[in-house]
């Protein structure tokens, strides 16, 4: 048990709240950084426990290395520092990766990535980058885009010729985007991802769906789309992972339990 030694997790809904809670069993204090309050709601039931007393949700994108290094400072000068910082962020979350890497190499603080596991493509193509769909053969063809509203235009940009459909995230933000990517309204469904991928599986027969284009993201999201490809008989298009930070290693959750029991252990 490491009671009152304190943890920076940054993090998303899908394995967070998770480890989080496995972080506050073992007797640890969890700062937990999200980007969006629809974020932070997946983790107010553990907030609510009886571990909620040792969890601080923090809200908000973090603008960079300045600011990633000014939370750090201020946790060491308040003389309740953080131990090691966790990256369980989104795989094509690159840039928080990238700057949270460059902060912990510089500043001394111990970063451990969580990392999901890739899967063998199987049927699915991979393409390096959305500039590999132009040798998809979409032209023509009924396209479901889950690459995230961001880049929905450039998606579109990439696949000359498709009947472009989207899913996207039910935010302002991603709406506006989809519609600025051109989208038709009619060919868009603003909502989260369901559990069992039966809404979404329900969208591709309904739009009578050709092909699905998703990122090789790893755990339940990718696992959904397989699903749905495999027993809709749509092809589906992989955008390829990115490479993680120079010098850093992906961890499973039980190897980074393990290796925060060491670096914890040496503190």
């Amino acid at each position: 048990m490491h009671q009152g030694q304190r943890l920076w997790l940054l993090a998303g809904t899908g394995e967070g709240p998770l480890l989080a809670e496995r972080m506050l069993q073992r007797g640890w204090r969890v700062r937990v950084s999200v980007v969006t309050a629809a974020a932070a709601a997946a983790y107010r039931s553990l907030q609510a426990s009886s571990l909620g007393q040792a969890l601080e949700l923090a809200v908000g994108a973090l603008a960079g290395p300045a600011a990633i290094t000014a939370a750090l400072e201020q946790a060491r000068s308040h003389g309740d520092p953080f131990a090691a910082l966790i990256d369980a962020t989104h795989p094509f979350a690159r840039l928080i990766s990238h700057d949270l890497a460059t902060v912990c190499a510089n500043g001394g603080v111990p970063l451990l990535r969580l990392g999901r596991a890739l899967q063998q493509p199987g049927n699915a193509t991979v393409v390096p980058d959305l500039a590999g769909l132009q040798g998809c053969a979409l032209a023509g063809r009924s396209v479901l885009l889950a690459v995230g509203a961001r880049q929905l235009a450039a998606a579109v940009t990439c696949s000359p010729g498709a009947r472009h459909h989207a899913r996207v995230l039910p935010t302002p933000v991603a709406l506006q985007q989809a519609l600025v990517a051109g989208l038709d309204p009619a060919r868009l469904a603003a909502l989260r991802p369901s559990r069992d991928f039966s809404i979404e599986m329900a969208l591709v027969r309904r739009w009578a769906i050709h092909a699905i284009v998703c990122r090789q993201s790893g755990g339940p999201i990718e696992a959904g789309w397989r699903l749905v490809s495999q027993r809709c008989g749509c092809q589906l298009v992989l955008l390829a992972r990115p490479a993680e930070p120079h010098a850093v290693v992906p961890l499973s959750e039980a190897a980074l339990l393990a290796r925060l029991d060491t670096v914890l252990a040496k503190g």
